[in-house]
């Protein structure tokens, strides 16, 4: 029996991560996740590429056998961000650093390797397993979490010492303490793909993709033009991620997804505009993408806490910090919560105190990350900040002016801290 147990609602990446960190501070944890199994790796569900830092791959390494030392990742030693002509279709550097040292991995492949490397003595998945409600009385020590087992409709329940809310950033437990807080529309959403190129080395689309994009595989690219942008990067095992960002009205979601399901007729119309804008070898590629499919941008506002109910239920990942992905930073920040909320639960006996210093060591960290990632993805859109009347024009913009667009502007770009050195009195 461990030091004590935490029931992790979401078994997503942030929701395995801090199964991992839980057992290595000696509890135990129980993980509730709707999802039936897991995701089938590289190909199941809608997950796409993603970039961590060095201080993920450190911390991932922990608690995945191998990681780092194999063909899971691919180098991004490079962010590039370039400017198209939609006329001429030719490409200019505006901003380019040769020390970015992020790696690229595919949602699918890390959360696999997640979940078949967690302890099994002390970590239980249960899947098919919908959160309902949790109870944290005040006359009470501890949690109780309901969920319904989708399987056979009946309802269990799940008692434990601490409630991890790592259900997403439309989170319910989130609600039930903040119930006015509310996503913000960034003003555009994403389209997303990831072009397999498995035996297709020498196509058409392969070979002229490489030659107008030559660093693959070891570089990030960004494409500006005007008032939007693509990234381009490639992932392991003969994969290439794209994304394109597009201003518009907020689409109409249903549900607690932020993804979009595309329609036939919606695909054509963003690959006809794909020609218009971008130069014709990012144009076939995203042609020749199978099944692309629309993320809507949203963040919220930095929370007031991460801590309630007297340190039993902390938010972690996406339910503590909805962010907008243009600094890399959703599961790079999941990934730290994870493992500051494993230290400051192995560093003290009392759960209180624990939760406290997890708020104290994150919370300025993804502030700041949030408010940054909203302004750097404005500028890339061209729509205004700061008060300004106009946008961000890639048209007409200086090399000092294009200096804001590089990753290493983020807040904490070189490492948050870890809360290992960290003291409370």
């Amino acid at each position: 029996m461990g030091k004590g147990v935490a029931v992790v609602v979401g078994g997503s990446v942030a929701g395995l991560a801090c199964a991992h960190a839980a057992a290595a501070a000696g509890w135990d944890a129980v993980v509730l996740e709707k999802a039936a199994a897991p995701a089938a790796g590289a190909g199941g569900g809608t997950g796409a590429g993603l970039g961590l830092d060095a201080q993920s791959m450190e911390t991932l390494a922990r608690w995945i056998p191998g990681w780092g030392l194999d063909d899971a990742t691919l180098p991004l030693a490079v962010d590039l961000n370039r400017a198209t002509d939609s006329e001429t279709k030719a490409a200019r550097t505006l901003a380019r650093d040769d020390g970015f040292n992020f790696r690229a991995a595919h949602w699918g492949d890390l959360h696999r390797r997640l979940h078949e490397a967690l302890p099994a003595a002390a970590v239980t998945v249960l899947w098919g397993h919908q959160f309902l409600s949790f109870e944290a009385p005040d006359d009470k020590p501890g949690v109780v979490a309901t969920a319904r087992v989708l399987r056979t409709g009946e309802t269990v329940e799940v008692a434990g010492d601490l409630l991890v809310a790592a259900d997403g950033s439309t989170s319910s437990i989130r609600r039930r303490f903040l119930p006015d807080l509310k996503l913000r529309y960034s003003g555009y959403c994403a389209w997303r793909g990831v072009f397999d190129f498995t035996g297709k080395e020498s196509s058409e689309t392969v070979t002229g993709i490489r030659t107008a994009y030559p660093e693959l595989g070891n570089c990030l690219y960004f494409d500006l033009a005007y008032k939007t942008h693509a990234v381009l990067y490639e992932l392991p095992r003969s994969r290439l991620n794209w994304l394109w960002y597009i201003n518009g009205p907020e689409p109409e979601l249903t549900g607690s997804s932020v993804t979009l399901e595309a329609t036939d007729a919606m695909v054509s119309r963003m690959r006809d505009e794909a020609g218009r804008v971008w130069c014709p070898e990012l144009a076939r590629l995203i042609k020749n993408t199978e099944r692309p499919f629309v993320n809507v941008i949203y963040d919220a506002d930095p929370l007031p806490r991460l801590a309630w109910a007297g340190g039993r239920v902390v938010l972690v990942g996406d339910a503590a910090h909805p962010t907008t992905p243009h600094g890399l930073r959703s599961t790079n920040m999941s990934v730290m919560d994870a493992r500051v909320l494993g230290a400051c639960l192995a560093r003290w006996d009392r759960l209180p105190r624990a939760t406290a210093e997890y708020e104290t060591a994150r919370r300025p960290v993804v502030a700041a990350q949030v408010v940054h990632a909203r302004r750097l993805g404005r500028v890339k859109q061209g729509l205004p900040v700061d008060g300004e009347a106009q946008g961000f024009d890639v048209r007409t913009v200086t090399v000092d002016e294009a200096m804001q667009l590089r990753q290493r502007t983020m807040p904490f770009f070189d490492g948050a801290p870890t809360a290992d050195a960290m003291t409370m009195d």
